[in-house]
């Protein structure tokens, strides 16, 4: 499979690993990363939303953790070959038996939501089978920094599910983007990002694009330290 280029960094790929798609550059070019120091990503799969976050914040060191051996192996080909490689660490873990005394101000996550697949490779990257909401959540909720934030990206449908989930868990929504494929569409994604501590909810919409197979604008700015549009 070919590598996906981008204007930093290139991102080897694999048929056996999630390969980059829009949730992922979305994530990694929206979560908050501007005051974190500490992030920990949970699924990296290629290593593409650490590796954007790292380029947006010069001073943050990264730790990632995918349980599918294969994408924790492409990961680490993808660090070590970035400039940001001094600042990112990777590992083969299982998040739900993941233990550490570090705290992050940051963890973020394209995790994995639909409940069947016919798909070999989507078998752990994009179904419910080894990680569900529940525990994602109980176990961002421990490693979160104070102040700390969490940033994932889900299916509208599962947006209310999630956000019950973290307040049963102490994490409260405080932003929520409508990802919205196309201009005059309904949202299909939701990017949400929560905190220990209670503050107004951010809201806001995102188009992808403004006609088919046309960025919209704001999809162009945003990722234009990214991407090489030709």
């Amino acid at each position: 499979m070919k590598p996906f280029t981008f204007k930093q960094f290139k991102i080897e790929q694999s048929k056996d690993v999630f390969r980059v798609g829009t949730d992922g550059v979305l994530l990694g070019a929206l979560a908050s990363i501007e005051s974190a120091s500490s992030v920990l990503e949970v699924g990296t799969g290629t290593g593409l939303i650490s590796l954007m976050l790292a380029q947006r914040n010069l001073h943050a060191e990264f730790l990632g953790l995918d349980i599918n051996e294969d994408a924790a192996r492409l990961t680490r080909l993808n660090f070590e070959n970035s400039p940001f490689h001094t600042r990112l660490q990777n590992r083969h873990q299982d998040f739900k038996t993941f233990e550490t005394k570090d705290q992050f101000d940051l963890i973020v996550s394209n995790p994995p939501y639909f409940e069947e697949s016919g798909s070999e490779k989507d078998k752990i990257a994009r179904q419910t089978i080894e990680l569900n909401f529940v525990q994602l959540i109980s176990k961002a909720s421990q490693l979160l920094s104070k102040g700390g934030i969490f940033s994932v990206i889900i299916p509208v449908e599962a947006g209310e599910l999630f956000v019950s989930i973290g307040k049963e868990n102490n994490l409260f929504l405080i932003r929520r983007v409508h990802i919205k494929g196309i201009e005059n569409s309904k949202a299909k994604r939701l990017i949400l990002e929560f905190s220990s501590e209670e503050k107004d909810i951010d809201e806001s919409d995102f188009i992808i694009e403004k006609s088919p197979r046309q960025y919209s604008d704001p999809y162009l700015e945003l990722t234009k330290e990214f991407h090489v549009f030709k």
